[in-house]
């Protein structure tokens, strides 16, 4: 996560604290319930956004928020004070659109990553209402000056680290309007858009797991080797002659 002026975590705070910002972490509650508890392990981790309980549906014992200036540890998510392959889940809540370096956060997140661990993020989609907002009202502010990856984009990033893509979803099919009233008119959207345009929500939802590849060594049958070499005839010249003498003296005996 980059490193953030107060006044910017202010507006944070203040927008997500708006109606539209209530809508979203509303959307991103409800998916994360569903997905984080058919998840198991010892360790699970939130990076970023924690006015959101990522982790509030899961089954896992320990679980820790990670943030820039709240949470059980301070850290920036390009750089994780973690061993390698010590966490079973890592979500990262629209982390990727405000970290000053967003590959090297990838790379963070699958080297902490158990092998067969999952990695759980969301991101706005810059192919939405959302990300034409973005594009003409040019706002500084949280969260129109993140930038906005498309969902192939994060899906290319996610297979070069190796972590397979499990499932998605599209989410927040209203129009991004900071009205409580016209967000409550716009509620079929959701419905229908899951339906008419899947791909044009405002928010992705992205699952994926780390995959390691097995080497099975195969190690030599040092028995079957050894009765091999047992039965093989010995090409001694010795020995052949000791055959002929044998063969010379059967045929005087008859």
């Amino acid at each position: 996560m980059q490193q953030l002026p107060r006044n910017t975590y202010e507006h944070q705070n203040t927008w997500l604290q708006s109606a539209l910002g209530q809508y979203l972490l509303s959307r991103e509650q409800t998916t994360f319930d569903a997905v984080v508890g058919d998840i198991f392990g010892f360790n699970a981790l939130q990076l970023g956004l924690l006015q959101l309980d990522a982790l509030k549906n899961s089954r896992i014992p320990h679980l820790l928020h990670v943030g820039n200036s709240e949470g059980n540890a301070y850290c920036e998510s390009d750089y994780l004070p973690f061993a390698e392959s010590c966490i079973d889940l890592v979500c990262l809540p629209h982390v990727l659109e405000f970290s000053r370096n967003p590959h090297q956060t990838l790379r963070e997140a699958e080297r902490v990553l158990v092998p067969e661990g999952y990695l759980i993020l969301t991101g706005f989609n810059p192919i939405s209402a959302w990300g034409v907002k973005r594009v003409i009202t040019k706002d500084v502010n949280y969260p129109w000056h993140g930038h906005f990856f498309t969902l192939s984009r994060i899906k290319d990033w996610l297979a070069l680290l190796g972590l397979e893509f499990v499932s998605g979803s599209m989410n927040c099919y209203e129009p991004p309007i900071n009205d409580e009233k016209w967000l409550k008119r716009f509620e079929c959207l959701d419905k229908l858009g899951n339906k008419w345009w899947p791909m044009m929500g405002g928010l992705y939802f992205i699952v994926a797991k780390k995959r390691v590849v097995n080497m099975t060594l195969l190690k030599p049958n040092w028995k079957k080797n050894s009765i091999k070499s047992r039965l093989v005839v010995s090409s001694n010249p010795k020995s052949k002659s000791n055959q002929q003498k044998i063969n010379i003296k059967t045929k005087k005996m008859n």
